[in-house]
């Protein structure tokens, strides 16, 4: 790496000719491709966007200027050229560099919210502090793909944007859709230039001026002229949209060519006030595997061969791969079933639906808020919508969700990926607020189920509720075994029982094979535990409370926010029964958690078997006589060889 090693901060650029920036691009792609194939993570986004951040930090001074990266997964090449090349080591593992940018690893990082939409109104509110306290000298950059213009929040940012003339604000559109036209780009290129010049805009002024000062003909000479240089614009760059808002426009610009960005980002610069860039680039580029991935362009991968591209090892089934295959095959018993998604029609599996049912696969973009309300409107035709989507993406959503869809008894289907920690992604992709937030949603119903049987069947039971809207939650990744129930009371499963009534094991979703192991080692030490999995965490069934009293503890493991999840809601239960049994929890503590896998954090935690079964010991309250649970009579055991007796 001839020329990569000589860049410690962004300054080290300038010392570089064109030729040297152009060796150092292909650096930045091959570091890209060593680094990425071998601990995952955005690679696609990252190869489209390298000579357009090079470009960037050569003509704007970062931390002075401030860039701000809209979700932020392709800020890899940034963080390169601001001295963080060792930790792409361990890429988005504890000690590493995180995928997102991250105040705490460099100054040059301004956000750390990895949700899409956010950074024009970051950029916004930045720009607005730099005028008011005399900084004007100081430019914001945002950098926004053409997806997250989808988002409703970016179209509220441009309204109020568009009304500040002196805003030193410069929002780079970072267009991979679509390769670049070097037939228009010149002259593009230069009429746009033209435009974004201030002495332009005050010849503007001018002749609208003198014009419209002459008698009869000088406002319709004015308003043809206007017109005219209009329908040019709007032939030779159709994005005129946003300078009818208000804002001026250069571009397209090839987002290859630093020559040609960094011509455009100093007149943006100097123009002084709010300036669209469109630049056009190529998601992958430099990378055989990536470009010929027609999807998704390797948008994000897993530990890949970096020759082909191909797996490293065997993909294992995963929960979403389970989920998809449910929803297809409930779309064919039904035609009332549709399926939504918010720009992740392969990431969340409706993707497979879409192949089988076309017209009744909806994507909105990134518009959450739009697709849960869109969804109210179609159940109130008669529709079953069923709206996939991650966990901590339904967070923008919430008053939909409790004003749209609940208020209305709408018979959605929320299906949450990415419950719980998922960890690689950091703080903002945990899934960890859904069941304290939903918790307070009246008429909603929940389910956590334990493995893919469960999530079937849930599936099914969610999409045969109509008066009401109901909500599955499944973690990231693959899949664990079934756990089949020794028997299901009242919708209470009833996974394991030892010998004694100590303590009754309340686990929710995914946390089933913890509890049973945890409750096998708590057997070892003499304690008898009852692990039961209530499968619908909301409401839960009446029946917890009577089970519950033939114990001296209770205990609720949860991969969500203990504040306000499954044990808060069951310690608010018993106590209005009266009941004054101890309930323990072990869950997510009110934190955000940093970037690591997903089993390091829960580890951390004391999410593991050996931990919680040593908290079980801990809580234990054993009696000396004979236990008084009907499911505690026998010696302990795991489970049955088949699952019969829970279906």
């Amino acid at each position: 790496m001839k020329y990569l090693s000589r860049i410690q901060s962004p300054s080290d650029l300038a010392k570089l000719s064109s030729e040297e920036l152009t060796e150092l691009c292909s650096e930045i792609r091959a570091f890209l491709i060593e680094k990425v194939t071998k601990t995952g993570g955005h690679l696609g986004p990252n190869l489209g966007v390298v000579e357009l951040t090079v470009a960037i930090h050569r003509v704007f001074q970062s931390p002075r200027d401030a860039i701000v990266f809209d979700t932020g997964h392709q800020s890899y090449v940034h963080k390169i050229l601001t001295g963080r090349q060792e930790g792409f080591e361990k890429l988005r593992q504890r000690g590493g560099v995180s995928g997102y940018p991250s105040r705490s690893e460099s100054e040059h990082d301004v956000i750390e919210n990895s949700h899409a939409s956010t950074a024009l109104s970051w950029a916004d509110g930045i720009a607005r502090g730099y005028l008011l306290q005399g900084e004007s000298d100081r430019t914001v950059v945002a950098v926004v793909g053409d997806g997250a213009l989808t988002g409703g929040m970016s179209w509220e940012a441009l309204n109020n944007i568009a009304a500040s003339d002196d805003l030193p604000l410069v929002i780079v559109v970072n267009d991979n859709e679509r390769s670049y036209s070097p037939t228009i780009g010149g002259l593009a290129t230069h009429l746009s230039t033209l435009r974004a010049t201030q002495g332009y805009e005050r010849f503007l002024d001018w002749g609208k001026g003198v014009l419209e000062r002459t008698p009869v003909v000088g406002h319709s000479i004015y308003e043809t002229l206007h017109g005219m240089k209009k329908g040019i614009k709007d032939i030779i760059a159709p994005q005129g949209m946003f300078e009818d808002l208000g804002l001026k426009y250069i571009g397209p610009v090839n987002g290859h060519d630093i020559s040609a960005l960094e011509h455009a980002f100093e007149s943006a610069k100097n123009f002084h006030g709010p300036v669209i860039v469109h630049v056009i680039t190529e998601k992958g580029r430099g990378y055989a595997p990536a470009v010929q991935d027609e999807a998704e362009k390797f948008h994000a991968v897993g530990i890949v061969d970096a020759e082909t591209g191909l797996p490293m090892s065997k993909a294992a089934q995963t929960w979403t791969s389970v989920f998809s295959d449910a929803l297809v095959e409930l779309g064919k018993e039904r035609k009332d079933i549709v399926a939504i998604t918010a720009a992740m029609l392969g990431p969340t599996g409706v993707d497979a639906f879409q192949r089988e049912f076309p017209n009744r696969t909806f994507d909105v973009g990134i518009a959450e808020q739009h697709a849960t309300t869109s969804a109210a409107g179609m159940a109130f035709t008669g529709l079953h919508p069923i709206f996939a989507v991650y966990s901590t993406f339904l967070n923008r959503a919430f008053d939909q969700l409790l004003l749209d869809v609940a208020l209305h008894r709408a018979g959605v289907t929320f299906v949450l990926d990415r419950a719980g920690v998922t960890g690689d992604d950091g703080a903002s992709h945990n899934g960890m607020w859904d069941l304290a937030l939903t918790g307070i949603v009246p008429t909603l119903c929940v389910a956590a189920p334990r493995d893919g049987a469960r999530l079937r069947e849930t599936l099914r039971e969610a999409a045969d509720i109509s008066d009401r809207p109901s909500l599955i939650r499944f973690p990231k990744g693959a899949i664990n075994a079934d756990i089949p129930a020794f028997e299901r009371r009242d919708g209470i499963d009833v996974l394991y029982r030892g010998e004694s009534a100590d303590i009754l094991l309340v686990s929710v979703g995914a946390m089933a094979t913890i509890a049973v192991e945890a409750a096998a080692q708590a057997y070892r030490e003499g304690v008898g535990v009852t692990v039961i999995d209530p499968r619908w965490v909301k409401p839960l069934p009446q029946s917890l409370i009577t089970m519950a009293q033939r114990y001296s503890a209770v205990v609720v493991i949860e991969d969500g926010i203990k504040h306000g999840g499954i044990a808060s809601t069951i310690s608010e239960m018993f106590s209005e029964a009266g009941l004054s049994i101890p309930v323990h929890s072990i869950g997510i503590p009110l934190q955000f958690l940093d970037h690591a896998k997903r089993t390091d954090i829960l580890n951390e935690l004391g999410i593991s078997a050996q931990s919680v079964a040593r908290s079980l010991v801990t809580w234990s309250s054993r009696k000396s006589d004979e236990p008084n649970s009907d499911l505690g009579t026998k010696p302990a055991t795991r489970r049955p060889a088949d699952e019969s007796a829970s279906q």
